[in-house]
Parts: C-alpha cells; sequence; structure tokens
C-alpha cells in the first residue's frame, strides 16, 4: 500500500485529492476518503493536495495513527 488517508481526514472530507488522482483510486467513505492500494500507482499527487495533511505514504505514517493502514485496507476488502 503506498498512500493512506489519517485521521485528519475525518470530518473534513475535502476532494482536493481526488481531483489530482490521475487514476481516480480515491473513493469517499462514510466518514473520509480512502486510497485503494491496488489502483494507487504511487504518484503521490494526492499528497501535496490535501489542505489537512492527513495523506501520508504507509512507511510514513504518523505515530499513532498506524490503524488507518488497517481502516484503509478494510475498506476495500468488506
Amino acid at each position: 500500500m503506498a498512500f493512506v488517508i489519517t485521521e485528519p481526514c475525518i470530518g473534513t472530507k475535502d476532494a482536493s485529492c481526488v481531483a489530482v488522482c490521475p487514476v481516480d483510486c480515491i473513493y469517499e467513505g462514510d466518514d473520509q476518503y480512502y486510497i485503494n492500494p491496488d489502483e494507487c500507482i504511487d504518484c503521490g499527487a494526492c499528497e501535496p493536495e490535501c489542505p489537512v495533511e492527513a495523506i501520508f505514504a504507509a512507511h510514513a505514517v504518523p505515530e499513532g495513527q498506524e490503524s488507518f493502514i488497517g481502516k484503509n485496507a478494510a475498506f476495500f476488502t468488506s
């Protein structure tokens, strides 16, 4: 999984990341957006567009927000 959307997205759900994604791999959930790990091409275009700095490479997810890696994966397997 290349990129993960974390806690700051909850309640904000600004679609700036969706607008710049060249492969349309960002999907809207009930409480936040999610990046489909099978469709993401690791381009990183979404990361600088997020106004609340909620998007991170999976290896760089901030301490205490690691649960969002699993939450993101689960969104696409359920």
